[in-house]
């Protein structure tokens, strides 16, 4: 399929639903365009950052404007849908009102979504992609049939994120022997190629590797196939939504039950009784796992962010909700500088948003993009499931981040 003409190809199917809120001023109406998996097991991972997206354009105020978030969900039965996520794409484009987008999470989603968007001039910020080619090199720029950079991401990049688990395994758990599993999707086998790149480089031994496309229910084959080479951990290359909770449950039933669990930030998506997340999937064989984000978590601000959330929502943040509330924060900061300029227009927005001299100060902290789009925070922050946390059903808890910009 060519991606750079996905979006004249699906326009007319487009349906979706619009969830608007307002503030800001009474003058001008413009939108900010949400566009997450936001339904199912999906919802675990997705929800808080568009929970944190949306609680920072509410309290955004622009003089002259209002502002409205435009909330569309690209999830079928549970699972982020590429194709859905195109129609997200063509709607907001489609609308006059969107000056700019936050979202997608999962990186097949943004392959189809970034050039809809760069044919529109649309800015758009990803608080969790993390596959390299959205942006890097020939596969970066195939994306982009405009010359103009449209698309940033504040989530640090898989040729990061793969090697830093792959590092805490070998250093810091002194595991040797791992076999591997992914979903296949772009995400996901991407992680899991970086992961074993630099096993392999660190002297660790791969004893099997295994595809299992989502949809997969039975993974049992593949565990018992992996029990032979006598692995001491388990590497899962995707997210939950794609059978990342399945593996790990059904892991006791091949004799694999108390080996280490490792994994992205594609698992790592809430305490024990969030429904879909990977530790309620994973239920009594949580334990022992462990995954990374690719986002820094001691943050600065990390209190009084915690603060404000929970106020508004009655929970704590999840793993991406501050980075959420950061793409917002850049959609909004350039939306603002446009006004200055004289006029909110999709250009000057997307102008704004993507000059690499342009320090953003975010709840993350300061960012810059570079001549790509990628985030100048290179952190990787790793975690484990401890089953005595989150009011004892279980939850992740925060282990080490390692800056990989220094």
């Amino acid at each position: 399929m060519k991606l750079t003409r996905l979006g004249a190809a699906i326009a007319v199917a487009a349906i979706v639903v619009g969830a608007c809120g307002g503030t800001g001023g009474s003058g001008k109406t413009i939108k900010i365009g949400i566009t997450l998996p936001l339904s199912g097991s999906s919802l675990a991972s997705a929800g808080p950052a568009r929970d944190g997206a949306l609680l920072a354009i509410k309290e955004f105020k622009l003089e002259g404007y209002t502002i409205q978030p435009f909330v569309l969900d690209h999830a079928v039965n549970g699972v982020h849908d590429p194709q859905q996520g195109a129609k997200d794409m063509t709607t907001l484009v489609s609308d006059n009102a969107v000056v700019g987008v936050v979202g997608p999470f999962n990186s097949s989603v943004a392959k189809v979504q970034i050039p809809i968007s760069n044919e529109a001039g649309l800015f758009q910020c990803s608080p969790a992609n993390t596959n390299p080619d959205l942006t890097k090199g020939d596969k970066g720029k195939e994306l982009r049939p405009k010359d103009a950079i449209n698309y940033v991401r504040v989530a640090a990049t898989d040729d990061i994120q793969g090697p830093a688990v792959a590092t805490y395994g070998v250093q810091k758990l002194g595991l040797k022997k791992v076999a591997i599993v992914d979903d296949t999707e772009t995400y996901g086998k991407g992680l899991a190629d970086a992961f074993e790149a630099e096993w392999k480089k660190l002297g660790g031994e791969v004893v099997g590797r295994e595809g299992a496309p989502k949809g997969t229910t039975d993974y049992l084959p593949i565990l018992t196939k992996f029990k032979a080479g006598a692995p001491d951990a388990v590497f899962y290359g995707g997210v939950t939504a794609t059978g990342g909770g399945l593996v790990r449950k059904q892991m006791p039933q091949a004799g694999l039950g108390d080996l280490v669990y490792l994994g992205g930030d594609g698992i790592q998506d809430g305490r024990g009784d969030t429904a879909g997340s990977f530790i309620n999937i994973a239920g009594d064989a949580a334990p022992n796992s462990f995954s990374s984000v690719a986002a820094i978590a001691e943050y600065p601000g990390k209190a009084d962010f915690a603060k404000k959330y929970e106020a508004e929502y009655k929970v704590a943040p999840g793993a991406y909700s501050a980075s959420g509330y950061a793409c917002a924060q850049v959609v909004l900061k350039a939306i603002e500088a446009a006004a200055k300029k004289g006029d909110v227009t999709r250009e000057n927005v997307r102008a704004a948003g993507t000059d690499p001299a342009t320090t953003f100060e975010t709840v993350l902290g300061p960012v810059k993009f570079d001549a790509v789009g990628d985030t100048s925070q290179k952190i990787i922050s790793l975690y484990k499931v401890d089953m005595t946390a989150g009011d004892g059903t279980g939850d992740w808890v925060f282990d080490n981040q390692v800056n990989y910009g220094n």
